[in-house]
């Protein structure tokens, strides 16, 4: 029974008979987005409302700054589904992508504002964090200009290999600048984390074990784009069906590595918020896994399992929020757990959203 059951074929969830995705479902995941951002907006206020230290102060406004995440994840949902019911125009086109570069923009500029206002420890830490954060919502808002011609991927999966291009997709000249925005702003994200730590003080460490796990998510996302370009241009060969996934996968586990070393390297409280944020984007990192991973397994085949991809950032998610969970509880007795607590809980809002998008991409791309 099992077998047949892997064996079968499993309908594409949120697409009628003609193709189209259900109104009622593509309304469902443009909401989770901004449901998600609303979470980390509301969450991250009303921590900056509970009192004036510098836990408060960075909790507070790393849980805002990662609204712009979700607002670009929104952007990158809305450009695909709305090409998926047949209601995508030139103004859409131009306004999702721009929305969401605009919001990373500002948090960008918003974190170097925080910066510029002192040396205080909160100043240094939650400064550079929210210019990391804007450096992945740019990324992840290259998602959604990549996938302004999500549906051509369609198309060219049923073109020979060898054939080129569909003719209406973008040129090779804007396939490499849109892979190369998140690889240079990871590059740039590294630069900056090797700044700080040649400082060598506890805040600017600190923000440097920080700024390098959101460099590496940067990293991640250009095994996004590069799949969705390289997929609508017909350029996605068999060597590349796993090469993104795992790479995406590496950055996950150094993500992962790196924050049990900086946990387990000494004893000063300080080590606590950056090594439990570093797992927290370890798991932002499995979550993109899911989508790399699901674009490659449709391409050009029929993968029956392709809607149970999903379930891999809920699974995310969830553990952002139980280990959350287990670390607010910890903070009574070690009150440096406080800071990683409160950022797991927005880190969790962003890895559902990840399921908004995983789950559309299986809509659009899956054949089954």
């Amino acid at each position: 029974m099992l077998a047949a059951l892997i064996a079968s074929p499993v309908p594409t969830v949120g697409i009628d008979v003609g193709g189209r995705m259900n109104r009622s479902i593509s309304i469902l995941f443009r909401a989770i987005p901004l449901a998600m951002g609303a979470v980390c907006l509301a969450f991250g206020l009303y921590v900056l409302s509970g009192g004036d230290d510098a836990d408060h102060y960075v909790a507070g406004h790393v849980n805002v700054a990662l609204t712009a995440i979700c607002i670009a994840l929104f952007c990158t949902a809305a450009t695909i589904i709305r090409q998926l019911v047949q209601v995508y125009g030139t103004l859409w086109e131009v306004a999702l992508p721009a929305l969401g570069y605009a919001v990373a923009v500002a948090t960008m500029i918003w974190g170097v504002v925080i910066v510029q206002r002192g040396d205080e420890p909160q100043y240094v830490v939650a400064g550079y964090v929210t210019l990391g954060i804007g450096f992945i919502a740019a990324s992840v808002s290259t998602v959604a200009t990549a996938s302004t011609k999500f549906t051509l991927i369609q198309t060219s999966a049923a073109l020979d290999i060898d054939s080129g291009p569909p003719p209406e997709a973008y040129s090779e000249r804007v396939r490499a600048v849109l892979v190369a925005i998140p690889a240079v702003l990871a590059v740039v994200g590294l630069v900056i984390a090797g700044t700080l730590y040649a400082r060598g003080t506890t805040p600017e460490v600190v923000a440097g074990h920080v700024v390098t796990g959101l460099s590496l998510v940067c990293s991640a996302l250009v095994a996004l784009v590069a799949s969705i370009v390289r997929q609508v241009r017909n350029e996605f060969g068999e060597a590349e069906r796993f090469r993104w996934t795992w790479w995406v996968a590496a950055m996950g586990t150094i993500n992962v590595v790196l924050g049990l070393g900086v946990l387990l390297a000494s004893d000063n409280p300080a080590r606590l918020a950056p090594g439990v944020v570093l797992i927290g984007l370890g798991l932002i990192c499995f979550s993109i896994v899911s989508k790399v991973v699901l674009l490659a397994l449709v391409w050009r085949q029929v993968f029956a399992l392709a809607n149970r991809i999903p379930i891999i950032p809920v699974g995310t998610a969830l553990t952002c929020l139980f280990f959350a969970a287990f670390l607010f509880e910890a903070t009574t007795r070690q009150p440096g757990f406080f800071v990683g607590a409160h950022v797991l809980v927005g880190l969790g809002a962003v890895c559902f959203t990840l399921f908004s998008i995983v789950s559309i991409l299986e809509a659009g791309t899956s054949s089954s």
